[in-house]
């Protein structure tokens, strides 16, 4: 198969949404899977599709969805060619950047190590039992699943990034029934404006991805239901209110890295972009145990990406980097 036929993978999606009165924004996701699948297809889908086609039919027990590495199990040992085979699929769809995940066995050590992260947000959270949740920029879907885990009524990650898609779909096609988990790859900015349809909302790792930091918190605000919840966590530097850092060019070899505020010019733009009782919740220096290269991610991480002589900071002579998690609720 060469067609990834959208339609029936989000079949349960557009019928929630119906259910839930957002048929305009049904007709808008349909209209840019439409536009993103068939009239202008990235060249690797057949490779992708080929790799989640080849994974073979296992009969699984209940996924274990809050521990650290999101596990699923079989009902029966595999046998050594079904082992294999799995195995090759899994390796298809390298790099694997967010986890760590276990397929039936198979220990997907990831770049990143987004346990870690969760671990340190989840004690701060409002309980997320039944709630409706968005992730944005949410990779793989990772913590989609470990949403899931806590009790989430129904989660839906966007990120425009096409692998990550098809990660998620090999995890998602193992858990039955159909769980309420989607991923669609678009951008926060392709949501329609005002939708109000989320409890919580998380943005984590994309605010210093933006020209615009005020905009962004802006539309998260948007998608969020009076009284919800925005988790935002992103790159920080030590300094006083009103202080934030621009890059030259590249920070961490990143070239769209645009500001990294202190902690406190945080609070401010919450505070400007109309957010309430927010507070800094976590503040963690990133090491290369929590980042590097793996045998499922073989590109450069962040050893390669500090200074050789000081790895308190990047290669280009700017403070290491350090993440801050803020919670704020939206009136």
């Amino acid at each position: 198969m060469t067609h990834f036929d959208w339609q029936t993978r989000y079949a349960n999606l557009f019928n929630d949404l119906d259910q839930s009165g957002l048929q305009q924004w049904r007709e808008l996701v349909q209209k840019q899977l439409h536009k993103r699948f068939d009239e202008a297809p990235h060249g690797d889908i057949p490779r992708w599709l080929s790799a989640l086609d080849s994974l073979p039919d296992i009969a699984a027990r209940p996924p274990v969805l809050d521990r650290s590495a999101v596990a699923l199990r079989a009902q029966e040992t595999l046998p050594d060619d079904l082992h294999r085979k799995l195995e090759s699929g899994l390796r298809g769809l390298m790099p694997w950047r967010k986890g760590p995940f276990d397929f039936f066995g198979i220990p997907i050590d990831t770049e990143w190590r987004s346990d870690w992260k969760w671990d340190r947000v989840l004690p701060h959270l409002s309980d997320l039992k039944g709630r409706q949740i968005l992730d944005v920029g949410c990779g793989s879907g990772y913590h989609l699943w470990r949403m899931l885990g806590e009790g989430a009524g129904r989660v839906i990650g966007v990120d425009p990034g096409l692998l990550f898609l098809f990660q998620f779909l090999a995890v998602k096609r193992y858990i039955a029934p159909e769980p309420r988990a989607d991923l669609l790859p678009i951008k926060l900015e392709d949501l329609p404006p005002r939708l109000e349809a989320f409890d919580t909302t998380f943005s984590m790792g994309v605010l210093y991805h933006r020209r615009s930091p005020l905009d962004h918190l802006l539309e998260l605000k948007d998608t969020l239901k009076p009284g919800g919840e925005l988790v935002l966590e992103t790159l920080v530097v030590d300094g006083p209110e009103g202080y934030s850092l621009m890059p030259e060019d590249r920070y961490g070899q990143m070239r769209n890295v645009w500001f990294l505020p202190s902690c406190d010019t945080l609070l401010r733009w919450l505070d400007r972009t109309g957010f309430r009782n927010a507070r800094v919740v976590d503040v963690s220096v990133t090491t290369t145990d929590e980042q590097r290269q793996t045998d499922w991610m073989r590109f450069q991480s962040l050893a390669d990406f500090l200074h050789p002589d000081d790895p308190n900071k990047t290669i280009e002579g700017y403070p290491g980097p350090k993440r801050a998690t803020l919670i704020a609720t939206k009136p």
